[in-house]
This record gives C-alpha cells, structure tokens and sequence, in this order.
C-alpha cells in the first residue's frame, strides 16, 4: 500500500510542471522570431513575397507544436502545404496573365470614375488636396497590411479554430481564383500606369511615399520593388479592397467588444481610399473588389455544402442495376 500512495500522487505535478515548460519555451521562441520578423522589416523592409510571408508564418506555427509530438508537426504540413501550393500557383498565373495577348483596358476605368463623381476623376482630385504627413504614414501602413493581414488571420485561426480556419482558406483560394480569372479576361491598368502612358491627367503612385515619414526609407523601396515583380495591368479587381473586406466580414461575427467592430469596418473602408489616393485603383476597381469579397463570403460555403451533399448522395443511391431475379 505504501508503494500505491507513493507513486499516484506526484505524477500530475510532474507532468504539469513539463507542460509549463513546453509552453514557456513555445512562446519564448515565438516571441524571439516574432522580434526577428520586425528587425527584418525596419532594416530591409517589409517583404512582399509571398512564399517568404508564408514561411514566417510556418515557422511560427512549427514553434507552436514544439512538445505536442509529432502528430502536431504533421498535421501543421498537411494543412498548409496544399494551401501554399495553391496560392503560389496562384502567384505565378498572375504574373503570366498579361501575356496572354488580352487587350488591356486603359480609359474606360477613368470614364467610369468620372462618371461616377460627376466629371472629375477621383484619385487627382484627392492627390491635389491632401498631402498631409501623417496621412502618408497611414496610407503606406494600410496599403502594406495587405501582404501581412491574410497570413496573419489564417494562422491565428489555425491556432485556435481549425473549422474555421478550413472555411477562411477556402475563401482566401476562391477569391485569388476569382480575381485571377478577371486580370486573365480582363487585363486593366491603374491610375498611376494611365498617366505615364498619358491617357490620363498627371497621378503619381505613392503607396511607399509616408515609408520615409516613418523614417523607414528602405521599407518602401522594397515594397515598390515587390509591385514592380507583379502584374501591371491587374487593376480589376482590386484584391487589396476584397481581401480587406473578406477579413471584415469573417472576422466580425467573431468580435465581443465594440473597438474590435469599429476597427475591422475602419480597415475596410479605409482601405480602398488609401488605394485611390495612391494611384494605385480607380474607385470602381474598389467598388468591383468588395463585391467580389461579398460574393465568395456568401457563395463559397454554399458550394462547399452543396457539393458535399451531392457527393453523399453518390455514395447511398443503392445499386438499382440488376435486375430482381424470377
């Protein structure tokens, strides 16, 4: 009896305390890549590539499974690999769109616009009259977002909610795919791309412009860089625009306090006024993206659901070939 009341009581302190450790030492890696990630970008500026976002983020989430056994690790490959193979693919097509010999559009976007607000074209009028410092500042921080934001919420949510993160990823592929198919048939320049080929009156592009403000020159340098390794002529639609939104309405309901609310519809709506005053869309490229996002939002699931039921369907319709003997 002295060897039963000896050996059943320590056991969970012990395994307790391990498990502290492995949790101590999890978020102490975490913590020390995430330092690395913000040294990486103040001294050679946020990347924009995303085969190196996504390894950030991997590399993370494999110091998330440190001490849960190897099953952890696996599951975290036999999710994610899929999902960037599809969205490097993903990547690679949207480079190659604007060599397919579609013709690009140039002034209809600008006639649209001008329409739209009464004769004026919205993205000169707005560089005109506002030019503030701080402005500038927000607008690169919004503008560069895009490439963090997407990456950011699928690994939260895989950390915390797999369901969730399955439904997530499957909108974030279906609304590439989406605007993948549109720059294929529909090729169409920016603003800023309009008014170097003089089809429009001046516009500059100044998405990186309040980099410098921030006293993070390099920051910006890299990210024109980045923009110049991708489709030009991918104006429509405007994916900065539809991913903003698509995080808003996946992760609203998901909101408990009311400044949580206010900032995810602030970032959809500031975003597509940032990408005007840059000159990087038109507002109807804006208008079109968050249309997009509201569609996949609402259809995707639909079609997953459909699918899946279909597909049971085919399983239990019984075998109604042969014939009844006699």
């Amino acid at each position: 009896m002295t060897t039963v009341t000896s050996t059943g009581a320590p056991a969970p302190a012990v395994t307790t305390s391990a498990a502290d450790r492995a949790r101590g030492l999890r978020w102490s890696l975490t913590v020390g890549l995430l330092a690395a990630f913000v040294a990486t970008c103040t001294t050679t500026g946020l990347p924009t590539d995303r085969l190196v976002l996504l390894g950030w983020v991997l590399a993370a989430l494999a110091l998330q499974s440190l001490g849960r056994g190897w099953s952890a690790l696996l599951r975290l490959l036999a999710d994610w690999l899929p999902l960037v193979g599809l969205l490097l693919l993903y990547d690679l097509s949207r480079g190659m769109a604007d060599g397919l010999g579609m013709p690009v559009h140039v002034a209809e976007l600008a006639d649209a616009d001008r329409w739209l607000a009464d004769g004026v074209l919205p993205t000169a009028w707005l560089q005109e009259r506002w030019d503030a410092d701080w402005w500038k500042a927000v607008a690169s921080l919004v503008y560069a977002s895009h490439f963090v934001v997407t990456p950011l919420v699928l690994a939260v949510l895989w950390l915390r909610d797999r369901a969730r993160w399955v439904g997530y990823a499957r909108l974030v592929v279906g609304l590439s795919a989406a605007g993948l198919v549109t720059y294929v048939l529909y090729p169409a320049a920016p603003p800023w791309l309009a008014a170097r080929e003089g089809v429009i009156e001046h516009v500059d592009r100044i998405s990186s412009s309040g980099w410098a403000v921030l006293g993070l020159p390099k920051a910006g340098a890299v990210l024109h860089t980045g923009q110049g390794q991708v489709n030009a002529v991918a104006a429509v639609p405007s994916l900065h625009t539809a991913f903003a939104v698509l995080t808003c309405l996946v992760l609203l309901p998901l909101a408990r306090h009311l400044w949580q609310r206010v900032l995810l519809v602030s970032y959809a709506v500031v975003m597509p006024l940032v990408l005007v005053w840059s000159g990087e869309h038109y507002v109807v490229d804006t208008l079109l993206g968050a249309l997009y996002a509201g569609a996949v939002w609402a259809l995707v699931p639909r079609l997953v659901t459909a699918l899946g039921t279909a597909l049971q369907r085919g399983r239990r319709t019984p075998d109604r070939l042969v014939e009844p003997a006699g």
